[in-house]
């Protein structure tokens, strides 16, 4: 597809992904629109303020909620591509507003289809789906069984474990909300397609980070910590909550250059995992962040029940699930060993060459049910030509950078 020119509609614009598209597709020399929602204030939300996004964006002004906004938006941008992001993708505010998530997710998805159906508009459509919506993936005979003792049988029940890497034809079984409202988006997003031959395809997207992700995402959570502990020396704490989860974290830029492959060549109704296929715990995500401040990490050690782990980040490379995988050591001895730092651990001690740093457990942070692992299978969109160009330290580097720039605000 050549981008030049192309009129292009991008819900949620003001949003963290949707500004690194917008910004993307303008590089490329589209002509982007954007909805938004209107700020009672007026000012110009943070997202768009980063990017300098004024004047080179089209800004339409409305709410997925609003049937009537969102067909003067189409009518006005009559967009050959339309990239849905718009979202409450939060998942802890999903528990704490159920409602709001679905009506955001579930009924602005519907109202968007409707209005581009009703207006006999046949614009190429991604939506953005999401990782959560597999949820509980089996690493091991021995998660499975912790998990039936905890919780009981999960349906869909495990066909074979391990579950990993995740690839599109893994059971769905999401553990929150916003996972749920995301299946159900996609399910009507690929009817729309079957039934109105839309030309639509579903991404799902692994974690995605960068400069300016939402401060109250955990890997923020982390690089603003670490970004004041190393401005304010005196403050040496880092407060998080469960550190046992594994993610598989992808650059911003990657998953926008696959949004645009996905409507370039992406197959109408089809379904394809977005991520880096790597997997990183929350605690080796801490313990990188750290070293990207200039700490080297010497060893860590549970407050309380003796655990402990030199050199932590040292590479292992043994093959685990069939796949030549690179972990921090630190991982392998979880995923491998079943090592776990818990919340009766209190925190983890980090000896670093600058001194002692604490990693404090924090109980409010932790959730209900938490999805254990995340580990992608993107075979199937490398097939269209797509390949990770950000390693997990230009991540790191780009968070940590972020917050010492003081550009939160």
């Amino acid at each position: 597809m050549v981008w030049h020119g192309r009129r292009v509609l991008i819900t949620g614009l003001s949003g963290f992904v949707g500004a690194y598209l917008a910004d993307h597709l303008i590089d490329m020399e589209a002509t982007v629109y954007g909805l938004v929602r209107r700020r009672a204030d007026g000012d110009i939300p943070r997202n768009i303020r980063f990017h300098r996004l004024e004047g080179r964006v089209n800004l339409l002004f409305g709410d997925l909620l609003d049937p009537t906004s969102i067909g003067d938006a189409l009518d006005e941008s009559q967009p050959e591509v339309v990239f849905h992001l718009a979202a409450q993708s939060f998942v802890p505010r999903s528990f704490q507003f159920p409602g709001e998530t679905y009506v955001t997710n579930v009924t602005g998805t519907l109202n968007l289809l409707e209005a581009i159906r009703l207006r006999r508009l046949s614009p190429t459509f991604v939506f953005a789906g999401s990782s959560e919506e597999y949820g509980l993936v089996y690493a091991s005979e021995r998660q499975y069984e912790a998990f039936a003792r905890n919780h009981g049988s999960v349906f869909p029940d495990a066909v074979s474990i391990p579950e990993l890497p995740i690839h599109e034809g893994n059971p769905l079984r999401p553990m929150s909300p916003y996972a749920v409202t995301k299946i159900q988006g996609e399910l009507m997003v690929r009817n729309y397609a079957m039934c109105w031959d839309l030309p639509a395809v579903v991404s799902r997207a692994f974690n995605h980070e960068g400069a300016g992700r939402g401060s109250m995402f955990v890997t923020s959570i982390i690089a603003s910590q670490v970004a004041k502990l190393y401005k304010d020396g005196h403050e040496r704490k880092i407060e998080i909550g469960n550190v046992n989860s594994f993610r598989d974290w992808s650059h911003v830029n990657d998953v926008v250059r696959g949004y645009c492959l996905l409507a370039e060549n992406g197959r109408p109704g089809e379904v394809y995992n977005q991520g880096s296929q790597r997997t990183t715990s929350i605690l080796s995500y801490i313990l990188l962040a750290l070293e990207e401040n200039g700490m080297k990490v010497e060893k860590i050690e549970s407050f309380k029940n003796r655990k402990r782990v030199i050199d932590p980040l040292q590479s292992d490379t043994q093959p685990l699930w069939g796949r030549s995988l690179e972990f921090t050591k630190v991982d392998s001895l979880m995923l491998r060993e079943g090592l776990t730092f818990e919340l009766e651990d209190e925190g983890v001690w980090v000896h670093t060459d600058s001194g002692k740093i604490p990693v404090q457990f924090n109980p409010e942070r932790f959730r209900a049910l938490d999805v254990p692992i995340l580990l992608a299978d993107s075979s199937k969109i490398a097939q269209l030509g797509f390949k990770s160009e950000h390693t997990l330290s230009d991540i790191v580097r780009d968070q940590v950078n972020y917050y010492l720039a003081g550009d939160s605000g």
